[in-house]
């Protein structure tokens, strides 16, 4: 006999149920709450993204079919369908953002001994964006372009443990540029970023605060160049000392490196634009393929959780999941520091979802997935007296 609860009550454990009920205090999140709490709509919405549900018939009924294991879940039984849809659409949001930041410094205390991809003591942040697809005709407060909707999600993701950071939800035809400009940032933070975020004046702003960036340098781009070093090895062709110049000299008047380095696999020249001058041009180089990390990041959210269909069509429904979507990352990410299996986040995604109702020592089976579980001897009975 097992004595453990099913995994998905003994995932449900990472949660600070403390920080979880100040939070929903804080936003008064159950007002006017009938029986359903926040921590059932909750519990509802992790089981849509581990449990890969469709619908919202698939959510309840999950949960309505697995018998018994409900009460491990801290649920007195399964949410009807429009109990779930009227708590997705009026409860708050930001309600699973404060939960998402809870399970973020659990996270980051559990990385924080981990090993770091670069030598340098920086803290170094990747910061991207993605598009989320959706139907104008339902999603109709979404409006992107003539006939689509959409909206987007921005994230940061830090390099001890490659954990999301900082996320924000917005509009589909927000400039990703916007956001940027109202993030700060602390002295020494090295940013890596593609082109899309290019904006001297931010870029002025950060070098005076201290704050390092990485990005690639626009074709259009005007400046004149002081100082030029020969290429070396790791591909760094060309290293140049540049200034600004036109509209761009006012708005980022200091002088800046401009690297040029061959990507053997596509075959062609990178030029890198950065205001770092200590670390070297093929450590600059290694930073900014390092941004790739965001772009696995967005595939593996999108692949393996649900944030390209959702349960409901408001905006408070769809900001909803994304963050329960985030938070959700964030355990598997746990789950993957603590194992001592190798595990690819699609591949525990998977598994874990095979096993969320089985009653297994979770711990366990993450060290060894394949491996038999051990029972423990049945209790014998005492003999009655004839």
């Amino acid at each position: 006999m097992i004595r453990v609860a099913s995994c998905f009550a003994q995932v449900l454990e990472l949660i600070d149920r403390c920080g979880f009920g100040r939070a929903v205090q804080d936003l008064d999140a159950e007002r006017g709450a009938k029986g359903f709490r926040c921590w059932d709509q909750f519990v509802a919405m992790l089981f849509c993204q581990l449990g890969a549900a469709h619908s919202l018939r698939e959510i309840c009924g999950g949960l309505a079919t697995a018998l018994g294991r409900v009460v491990h879940l801290g649920l007195k039984e399964a949410p009807k369908r429009s109990t779930l849809a009227y708590a997705n659409a009026h409860r708050p949001w930001e309600l699973y953002q404060q939960v998402f930041e809870q399970v973020l410094g659990r996270c980051q205390t559990l990385a924080s001994d981990r090993r770091r991809p670069f030598r340098f003591k920086n803290p170094l942040r990747v910061l991207d964006a993605t598009v989320i697809d959706l139907c104008l005709e339902v999603f109709d407060w979404a409006r992107f372009r003539r006939t689509k909707g959409a909206i987007k999600l921005h994230l940061q993701l830090q390099d001890r443990g490659c954990l999301p950071c900082w996320a924000l939800v917005t509009e589909g035809r927000t400039h990703d540029v916007r956001v940027a400009q109202g993030l700060t940032f602390e002295p020494g933070t090295i940013v890596a970023m593609d082109r899309a975020y290019t904006d001297y004046e931010m870029f002025g702003r950060w070098t005076t605060q201290g704050v390092f960036f990485v990005t690639r340098m626009k074709s259009n781009a005007q400046y004149t160049v002081f100082h030029t070093i020969p290429g070396g090895s790791r591909g760094v062709r060309r290293v140049e000392w540049i200034r600004l110049t036109g509209a761009a000299a006012q708005e980022c008047p200091t002088a800046l490196r401009r690297i040029t380095v061959w990507d053997e696999e596509g075959q062609r020249e990178i030029v890198l634009l950065t205001n770092e001058w200590r670390l070297a041009a093929a450590t600059i180089a290694r930073v900014y393929r390092y941004r790739w990390q965001i772009e696995l990041f967005f595939k593996a959210l999108k692949q393996n959780l649900k944030i390209k269909t959702f349960v409901g069509t408001s905006e408070n429904a769809v900001k909803t999941q994304v963050w329960t979507a985030l938070i959700t990352m964030l355990l598997l990410k746990f789950l993957q520091l603590k194992s001592s299996w190798q595990w690819s986040l699609s591949n525990l995604a998977a598994l874990l979802r095979f096993n969320l109702l089985s009653y297994r020592d979770l711990w366990a089976w993450l060290d060894d997935p394949f491996g038999v579980p051990i029972r423990e001897p049945e209790p014998e009975q005492l003999a009655l007296p004839i």
